[in-house]
């Protein structure tokens, strides 16, 4: 049965606030983040010319170990995320393969770790046999998720190989929906097998000899939900994914498995019991954002409102099974996205137009993934090009939109280990747990690194912060990349490419204690060295 569209849009629409339920408890901060009074924080604040603040830093506090797959991404066969977008054959702006070398460049930008594919919606119809073998000879399908033509021209061995290109690790999502187990467990042999058998023996005759060695694999997408093929209970789905699990693992013990996270911690608990033995990660799913500037920034607490969550459930769960080692949480989905909700006619092409605003709520989430570093140790942005993207593509080039900066910075300067940071700053009024400032501090394995994430979300003012910092000698010198633009409203476009980007200056006056000023509505990232 086909389920119509509108059926997850109106969840989206109507039932996001429900289904992920922060707006209904308090905020619990994961570092000593100290804020102004309710009282306080209803004294309107965007005529003050300035607020002060207060970071502090102490080495000796520190979080954890950051994974590098939670700047991973996502590509799904929808609109023109594939094809036109990092795979367009007969372009002269494609290399031999078929891939665009331009959007190529710039995903190398982001530094990805990790590539998810196929979906998304679109893996719960896919039939991976489809997408192998010479491209002439494969069937063209009609894709029942996002009403439309599936060619199979990009498949399994052209991901591979668009991963390697890129630099990035493959994590696959089997098909729950229409497919079975022996189909996901065949799909693991195509991919890692080494011996002589009939799946990896057709990888080798496709030309690839070699294993592909994917190593993370997720069972199913958005299970729970009726906009989704196979949609199941969470008693059906985790009995259905631990038969999957186990085939998929006979083939390859190796691999690491991500369960299908739901929208309540009902779900969630209930899966986790059954699947807490065999998965390595739980999904999160978070969508964002509002053309109102408090809303859309408060949106960051309920993401960091999730993550506290499904990390108490599985706490809740880890006590009750033998698994040495704790699942984690995989927010491999997460993005703005609502005004291309309502234009799915339009061949459901959902391309975002991001502005400044969406720009701090991405480096606001990546602060969260730090913060969250214990649990949260993957995360896919959703998704790579033209599709609720950072990339934006047409037949003559690119341009990059506002949030592929801070996605740029975290990536390429964030240390491994994040650092507890303590942040006082007033709040928007009327929302007591969303500050102005939102921090998060790192290094690196020898502690002769500090890296600053600071991003003000004040709509109109400057904030200057009291920086202290205990247990590492700075230098007093370093360097300060700040992405900003005229106005939060501020957007790249083909027509006016540049007017967010990242502007990079010499840092100096550091120091034990030291003051530094942050624009309004901006992003900054101060790396200081010991």
């Amino acid at each position: 049965m086909t389920i119509k569209l509108p059926a997850r849009r109106n969840f989206l629409k109507d039932g996001m606030a429900a289904a992920l339920g922060a707006a209904a408890f308090p905020l619990i901060s994961s570092s000593p983040l100290a804020t102004k009074s309710a009282t306080a924080a209803k004294t309107p604040q965007a005529s003050a010319p300035s607020a002060s603040a207060r970071i502090k830093i102490d080495f000796d506090r520190q979080i954890g170990k950051i994974d590098r797959n939670i700047y991973g991404n996502f590509i799904e066969h929808l609109g023109r995320c594939i094809y036109g977008g990092i795979y367009e054959e007969g372009s002269p702006l494609s290399d031999s393969d078929g891939f665009r070398k331009d959007v190529l460049e710039a995903a190398r930008g982001l530094h990805i770790p990790l590539l998810r594919w196929p979906g998304g919606n679109f893996s719960s119809g896919y039939n991976w046999r489809d997408g192998i073998g010479p491209k002439d000879s494969r069937p063209r399908r009609w894709d029942t998720a996002w009403q439309a033509e599936e060619s199979n021209r990009f498949g399994t061995d052209e991901f591979i190989q668009y991963c390697r290109k890129l630099g990035a690790g493959p994590y696959i999502t089997v098909n729950m929906g229409t497919g079975t187990m022996q189909d996901a467990a065949d799909w693991v042999e195509y991919c890692n097998g080494t011996m002589n058998t009939a799946w990896a023996n057709l990888r080798r005759k496709n030309g690839h000899p070699e294993p592909y060695n994917v190593k993370y694999w997720g069972l199913g997408n958005e299970i729970y939900g009726s906009w989704q093929a196979g949609h199941k209970t969470a008693t059906a789905y985790a009995d259905l994914a631990l038969e999957f699990a186990k085939m998929m693992q006979w083939v390859d013990p190796t691999i690491k498995l991500v369960a299908c996270g739901g929208n309540n911690a009902d779900w969630d608990r209930e899966v986790l019991e059954r699947l807490a033995d065999v998965v390595d990660y739980i999904s999160l799913h978070h969508y964002g954002g509002s053309m109102d500037t408090p809303k859309e920034i408060h949106d960051a607490s309920k993401l960091e409102h999730e993550v506290h969550v499904l990390d108490a459930v599985i706490t809740s769960v880890a006590g009750k099974n033998e698994k040495k080692e704790r699942v984690k949480i995989a927010a491999d989905e997460w993005n703005i996205w609502f005004r291309s909700w309502f234009k799915r006619g339009d061949d459901h092409k959902l391309e975002e137009i991001y502005n400044l605003r969406d720009a701090l709520w991405a480096a606001s989430a990546l602060n969260i993934f730090h913060r969250n570093c214990r649990s949260v140790q993957m995360a896919d942005l959703a998704q790579l090009v033209n599709v609720i993207a950072p990339i934006m593509a047409n037949p003559t080039g690119i341009v990059l939109q506002t949030i592929y900066f801070p996605l740029q910075l975290y990536a390429q300067h964030s240390g491994n280990i994040a650092l507890d940071t303590f942040v006082r700053s007033d709040t928007f009024p009327d929302i007591p747990d969303t500050p102005y400032l939102d921090v998060s501090a790192t290094t690196d394995d020898n502690g002769q690194k500090l890296t600053l994430s600071v991003v003000n979300r004040h709509p109109t003012s400057d904030l200057t912060a009291d920086i202290s910092i205990e247990g590492f000698k700075l230098q007093a010198t370093g360097d300060l990349y700040e992405v900003n633009g005229p106005s939060l409203d501020s957007t790249n476009t083909f027509a006016e490419p540049k007017n967010v980007g990242v502007k990079r200056s010499q840092f100096s006056g550091a120091g034990p204690s030291f003051h530094q000023t942050f624009p309004a509505h901006s992003l900054t990232v101060l790396t200081l060295k010991s």
